[in-house]
């Protein structure tokens, strides 16, 4: 048994991310277009068919751009919570609209999604871990300050999305105007590149195999300042980034692997 997944998209241009098993897939967020989600899982040789359901964090558009028309040309379930559905304004059909409660894990065939609520600009913002069988991944993206409830789904994930939005240094001495980088560094913003690594270093699980840094700016960030930092102390864990530009490989999370190296608490990730 196996979990797959990619990111389609991480940026402020656009997020959606895509976990399966054998039978079933949904999207964490829909900041693409439908025609360019449709493209690059096509790139990727997915079916946009297998999808059953897409999970929705917060009203931003760059999370909700796509998910509309892909709702309805597909007849694809929406799970949202009450307060950022109102906020979005998308006009969802009221057939394909389940809410959310947090804390509470939605069953979409043998997938098990809890969402939880984080530190946002957004009205009612929250995080996702997907669950089948002993295989988790967490999708940890837009997150202004490292609070209880990241801590405490982080160490459950054998696979993350992390959020390393900005580095420090770079945002200080860029050239965004002050307010707006006050609301980046806020605890209701984003996470730099530090605040992500102590995250990781702190709180990440010994099975943990795999971390991909995602959402990172493109004006307050590099791909290479990223990756140096959490290379100093990966311990393992493959490190990778989730472009803005392009979907990532698709990966393939084997629960036998894990099972085998139950002894040493590690795992193995492969690419699909």
């Amino acid at each position: 048994m196996s979990l797959f997944f990619t990111s389609l998209n991480s940026g402020s241009n656009g997020n959606c991310y895509y976990i399966a098993n054998e039978q079933e897939a949904i999207l964490i967020d829909a900041g693409l277009s439908c025609k360019e989600t449709e493209k690059r899982m096509e790139k990727l040789r997915l079916s946009i068919r297998k999808i059953k359901a897409i999970f929705i964090s917060h009203e931003h558009i760059d999370h909700i751009k796509g998910v509309e028309v892909l709702s309805k040309k597909y007849s694809i379930p929406v799970y949202i919570t009450s307060e950022t559905l109102k906020h979005s304004r998308v006009q969802i059909p009221k057939i394909n609209i389940n809410f959310i409660t947090l804390h509470k894990a939605i069953f979409i065939g043998s997938l098990h999604i809890t969402a939880f609520p984080k530190m946002h600009d957004a009205i009612d913002p929250s995080s996702f871990i997907i669950k089948y069988n002993d295989l988790t991944i967490g999708v940890f993206t837009d997150i202004g300050k490292v609070c209880d409830n990241v801590i405490k789904y982080f160490k459950q994930c054998h696979a993350a999305f992390l959020e390393a939005n900005y580095d420090e240094g770079m945002l200080e001495n860029g050239d965004y105007p002050f307010h707006l980088k006050k609301r980046i560094s806020g605890d209701n913003g984003h996470l730099s590149n530090k605040e992500a690594f102590e995250l990781f270093t702190r709180h990440r699980p010994a099975f943990m195999s795999h971390l991909l840094l995602s959402h990172l700016s493109k004006e307050n960030n590099t791909p290479a300042l990223a990756l140096e930092l959490f290379n100093i102390n990966s311990d393992g864990v493959s490190v990778s980034i989730a472009s803005r530009y392009e979907s990532t490989q698709l990966f393939e999370l084997k629960e036998k692997a894990i099972k085998k190296a139950a002894p040493s608490l590690s795992m193995q990730l492969t690419l699909f």
